[in-house]
């Protein structure tokens, strides 16, 4: 079994070459990230970056009136805080944990340091922003032109494919945050796709039945943002 506390858990750490893992190794911070922690606010200097091993953050912009829209999630796949080594320094959008867990986290200096020093890096993390560039384009796409069931399914997936296991704890008010829409309308979704086992909701916890045909549910999006990421950041572990 891997070890739980392993950094390399992070897909984005384990692709990292062996100088630039031993260079990284003695930096890294290990945290816990509780449910509805939010690591970085709108408009706010970033101190550090975020590589989630088994949490899931959501990345939501958020309105002048206060309500939001998810706009990606990052899990193991990927970092949180691209803006830092993007030459931003901050973002207009928010990171809240969605799904409580662990990860690890770099100081923003030695991020920058690290990108610039190091094509390796740089180029890992070039990918890895058109890849999450994509996710963002589609979800904005799929919230308006698809079903809310079919949009449900997405994000079902996306989230499921940043977890371990098939279980997701995450109220329907939250969900309704995240996508933008009346929790009237995700209870309604939520039970459809539960009434034709493909999912089983209870007490905040989502568990998918039947992966098959969420993915046949699902609109094009999903597909789309998955080959993106297979495409641009393939498996590598660190020596």
């Amino acid at each position: 079994m891997p070890d739980p506390r392993d950094p390399r858990l992070n897909h984005l750490i384990a692709a990292l070459p062996a100088a630039e893992w031993a260079r990284w190794a003695p930096q890294l911070e290990w945290v816990q990230m509780p449910l509805g922690q939010v690591l970085y606010e709108s408009g706010r200097a970033m101190s550090h970056v975020y590589f989630p091993t088994s949490a899931i953050v959501s990345l939501l912009y958020v309105m002048a009136d206060g309500s939001s829209a998810e706009i990606a999630v990052v899990g193991h796949d990927g970092v949180v805080g691209i803006a830092l080594f993007m030459g931003g320094g901050s973002t207009p959008s928010r990171a809240v944990v969605q799904s409580a867990g662990e990860g690890w986290r770099l100081r923003g200096p030695v991020m920058l340091e690290e990108f610039n020093r190091s094509h390796p890096v740089m180029h890992l993390m070039l990918r890895y922003t058109q890849a999450l560039i994509t996710q963002m384009a589609q979800t904005a796409v799929c919230n308006r032109h698809h079903l809310l069931d079919q949009q449900l399914c997405r994000w079902l997936l996306l989230s499921m494919d940043r977890l371990v296991g098939n279980e997701l704890v995450m109220t329907q008010e939250l969900i309704a945050n995240m996508l933008g829409v009346r929790r009237e309308g995700v209870t309604e979704a939520a039970l459809k796709l539960q009434r034709d086992g493909l999912i089983r909701y209870a007490r905040g916890r989502i568990t998918v039945l039947d992966r098959p045909g969420l993915e046949a549910r699902t609109c094009e999006c999903y597909a789309v943002v998955k080959q993106e990421y297979d495409r641009l950041l393939p498996a590598r572990t660190a020596d």
